[in-house]
């Protein structure tokens, strides 16, 4: 039996997470409002729900809880043989994969969180239904060259990124190219996409004064669907993920070619764990 952790990204949290942990790890959580400042665990049990899902608030609290999950399942002696994450995910599988400390991996979505903030006018739709190269076609026929695929999440689910204006402009035409459905994201930002550039540019300025080891059991990236090799690609592969596309679909495939079973979702909601029965 070879466990896969998996850790969700933006869109999973929710007001009331980490209620059943919070108070199994309080040394965790005395860091973590140290770090950031503010009580994150009235945030994540009281909200209000609109500043939970602002970036800056949503990345460091989707990291603590989806840790702490992690830490319970061990401690219950479940423990992984492979991880992932989607998007700001792979910060927690990175930290339970012992490649950075849990404090110092608090600090890197902090800032990568309060960085993409700063990014206004963005938004992000997914499409259900419609392949990759006909919503590709279809954006360069209504010239909206602006908008990228920024997660390939499962067969069937693929999120588009970009300006606010083109991503509304692009909802009707996806629709009419054959989509079963076309929703906008309640995101406060172009994720995974070029709107995210500069931010990277920030983030790995950042990056420089923390040190990374390998990992202790094999996390595979984003942005290449494999397993980091080694600790020195760490750094670079975090950066190029904030502006380059979250392709999970060849994750999890990548995963079950070696063995991946069970998956266990470490963090709040079962989003992950639906897309894993698109996929699988």
């Amino acid at each position: 039996m070879s466990t896969a952790f998996l850790f969700p990204g933006q869109g999973s949290q929710a007001v009331g997470m980490g209620s059943e942990l919070f108070e199994n790890f309080p040394e965790e959580l005395d860091q973590a409002n140290e770090i950031l400042g503010y009580p994150i665990s009235d945030l994540c049990l009281k909200g209000p729900e609109d500043q939970l899902g602002q970036t800056q608030f949503t990345q460091p609290a989707l990291y603590l809880v989806s840790y702490l999950h992690a830490k319970s399942l061990i401690s219950q002696n479940v423990f992984p043989s492979m991880a992932a994450g989607h998007s700001v995910g792979e910060f927690a599988a990175l930290a339970t994969a012992g490649a950075v400390s849990f404090s110092d991996g608090l600090r890197m979505v902090a800032k990568r969180g309060e960085i993409m903030s700063q990014v206004k006018g963005g938004g992000m739709a997914a499409v259900i239904g419609l392949e990759d190269s006909i919503i590709t076609e279809c954006l360069a026929n209504e010239g909206l060259r602006g908008v990228d695929l920024a997660n390939f999440n499962s067969p069937g689910q693929i999120v588009v990124s970009g300006p606010a204006e083109e991503i509304q402009a692009s909802l009707l035409p996806l629709k009419n190219a054959g989509a079963k459905l076309v929703v906008p994201l309640k995101v406060s930002g172009a994720f995974h996409s070029r709107m995210m550039e500069e931010p990277a540019q920030k983030f790995g300025e950042f990056l420089r004064d923390f040190t990374f080891r390998k990992t202790a059991f094999p996390v595979y990236a984003n942005v290449s669907a494999v397993p980091y090799s080694d600790s020195s690609s760490i750094p670079d592969t975090l950066i190029r993920q904030i502006h380059s596309p979250v392709r999970w679909t060849d994750t999890i495939m990548a995963m079950r070619s070696e063995g991946a079973n069970p998956f266990e979702e470490c963090g709040p909601g079962r989003v992950l764990s639906k897309l894993l029965r698109q996929i699988t």
